[in-house]
């Protein structure tokens, strides 16, 4: 339960970290090669924001990947996938279809198994 309660946290961090990006690139000017778009990109406080979030995610990775087995620990990173569809919902308020919560479904019950 350990790996899971690490994972989860980590898989906030990467989820809020997405969410942040999104907001970030709503507020800059359209995507181009150039040093208007990344100029207002670094100046953005929403964009460093996402770098803090997966800067300690990428830690807290390190962390997961020392102490327990990759085989156990690498599949729990899908859980930024749930947790990025309920943000989708909550934060972009964005439909979600009954096959998608399907699929959440059964990440989390992979999660769970790959746990125990």
């Amino acid at each position: 339960m350990r790996l899971l309660t690490l994972a989860l946290i980590q898989s906030l961090l990467l989820a809020f970290g997405q969410v942040f990006l999104k907001l970030a690139l709503s507020e800059v000017p359209p995507f181009g090669w150039n040093v208007r778009f990344f100029g207002a990109l670094m100046l953005n406080w929403q964009f460093a924001l996402c770098g803090l979030l997966y800067g300690a995610g990428t830690v807290l990775w390190f962390y997961i990947i020392r102490h327990f087995p990759f085989s156990m620990a690498y599949p729990m990173v899908s859980l930024s996938y749930v947790l990025g569809m309920i943000a989708a919902i909550v934060v972009f308020h964005e439909e979600v279809s009954p096959t998608r919560w399907l699929g959440v479904l059964l990440i989390m019950a992979g999660c769970y198994l790959i746990a125990k």
